[in-house]
């Protein structure tokens, strides 16, 4: 266990230091992997709380590798209920943890005697955190403030479901296989699942994707339900000119989940594009999976100088860079790593991003902006400016503000759909003049 919990710690500390914990359990062993990130996802879910325990126990943080083992021990062993370990044995490997890491060595009795103070008094350690509302909730500061300034009605139930853990979500490829015939097909194999929205499919428990059937014949991808909306919600309105299929556009396209869906739905010449080009490549091998095919460039989407062939497209997803604040059941660093001064920095990109893809849009075409963000500003009030300037744009009907809802808590949002999702904002713009039509 003292492996698992020194694992785990490496990823606390790198994320505290500023790395993402995706690059950070990218290098730990790949046996201890996936117990580090169930250990560092449910650490990072329960952060505040650890943190604000430490304070009480000690006035000055150790270094930090001794740090994150403390802090890593308090997160898991606070509430005995959900501990994953019994609390004396986690202490005892904590500290068996620190003794074997030469970094953290010298703070081992420190570490020791903080963790058996914990257990003496965890009781009244807890209670005297109580009023502390990033103990509470578990977010940073000015993370609580900003959501319960944006959604004041629902703020709480936000806060809620971004503590929980997610479901494993699925989008079948209906040009393979119809939804209730894989859904027969995971029935046949001993797992259990049940539909939401058009193609997608909730399972009742996470697996390896090489044990979903059909996978590598591209039957099936795994994808939030919230995100599954992106391609209808552009399709929807979108009829091909006579002579010629639907030219698209996926603006920000990797890992390429998007790409494919609208593949999937449509007989389109597709465009997808991406900056970094190793994200780009998986791309790539997401289409090649399904078994679909797209024009994958690997540019600055907001430069289409650089690769733009001058031809309009129908219809174009914007799936803009973001604070991935609508994510962070699946992400818990999130809130952690982002800073309050991101929102503006990123909303600045997205705005940049908007104002260059609409002069690509054919007249009488749709554009779908989005962003898996619960932040307003990355949202609602983004569309608002961009429609004050634009004056041939228009809204249509979308989802708008879609707040995060985990199928276990009872206080979801009335304005949800019914199912379990992320956080996203929608918004379908219709560019004026004749061009695609609406089917």
């Amino acid at each position: 266990m003292w492996r698992l919990l020194q694992a785990a710690a490496g990823v606390l500390a790198a994320v505290k230091g500023g790395q993402s914990a995706t690059a950070a359990l990218a290098g730990v062993e790949a046996g201890l992997r996936p117990g580090a990130q169930a250990l560092a996802s449910q650490a990072l879910r329960r952060l505040g709380r650890a943190e604000a325990l430490r304070r009480l126990l000690a006035q000055r943080p150790p270094p930090p590798h001794a740090d994150a083992l403390l802090v890593l021990a308090l997160a898991l062993a606070w509430d005995a209920t959900e501990a994953p370990y019994e609390p004396f044995t986690l202490v005892d490997q904590a500290v068996e943890a620190a003794k074997r890491d030469p970094r953290a060595k010298p703070q081992s009795g420190f570490v020791n005697a903080c963790l058996r103070r914990f257990l003496r008094e965890r009781d009244a350690l807890v209670a005297a955190t109580e009023a502390n509302p990033e103990a509470r909730w578990n977010y940073p500061r000015w993370w609580l403030e900003r959501v319960r300034a944006d959604h004041p009605q629902q703020w709480e139930s936000v806060l809620t479901a971004g503590r929980t853990q997610p479901p494993m979500s699925l989008r079948v490829n209906t040009r393979r296989i119809s939804r209730d015939a894989y859904l027969a097909r995971l029935q046949d194999a001993g797992m259990a699942a049940r539909p939401t929205g058009g193609q997608g499919l909730v399972l009742s428990r996470p697996c390896p994707v090489q044990a979903l059937p059909g996978w590598n014949e591209g039957w099936v991808s795994v994808q939030d339900a919230a995100a599954q909306l992106a391609a209808p919600l552009l399709l929807g309105e979108l009829a091909a000119p006579p002579g010629r299929p639907l030219r698209l556009l996926d603006a920000c396209a990797a890992p390429g989940g998007k790409t494919a869906h609208l593949l999937e739905l449509a007989d389109a010449q597709v465009t997808a594009i991406e900056l970094d080009p190793a994200r780009a490549a998986r791309i790539g091998d997401t289409l090649g999976r399904m078994g679909l095919s797209a024009r994958v460039v690997v540019a600055d989407a907001g430069r289409p100088q650089d690769w733009w062939d001058g031809q309009p497209f129908d219809g174009i997803l914007l799936d803009a860079p973001c604070t991935a604040s609508g994510i962070v059941r699946r992400h818990p660093d999130v809130p952690w790593l982002r800073r309050e001064r991101d929102i503006a920095q990123l909303a600045a990109t997205q705005a940049r991003l908007l104002a260059q893809m609409w002069p690509l849009l054919a007249p009488g075409g749709r554009l779908v902006y989005c962003t898996c963000s619960v932040f307003r500003a990355e949202g609602q009030a983004q569309v608002e400016t961009f429609l004050a300037h634009n004056k041939e744009a228009s809204a249509r009907p979308a989802p708008g503000h879609l707040l995060p809802h985990s199928g276990d808590s009872d206080n979801a949002p009335g304005d949800n759909q019914p199912s379990d999702h992320d956080g996203f904002f929608y918004a379908l713009l219709a560019r004026g003049g004749h061009g695609a039509r609406p089917a």
